[in-house]
């Protein structure tokens, strides 16, 4: 299970919305099997719909 928060706290680098969702999808590509939005990203350009963009980035990821 892929926590937001606990994505958010072990990757102290991420600086936008963006590299958080390329991280996302990396993370998926890793085997993640769900993921839970437990938190709002705290960056600037964090947009209005970011919880369908995490979800989309997420279940769109190609897996291996």
């Amino acid at each position: 299970m892929l926590w937001l928060s606990e994505l958010l706290l072990q990757n102290h680098d991420i600086e936008s919305f963006e590299r958080l969702l390329e991280k996302v999808v990396d993370k998926a590509q890793e085997g993640e099997m769900f993921m839970r939005m437990d938190v709002k990203p705290p960056f600037q350009d964090t947009p209005d719909n970011w919880e369908e963009r995490l979800e989309a980035a997420f279940t769109d990821a190609p897996r291996s």
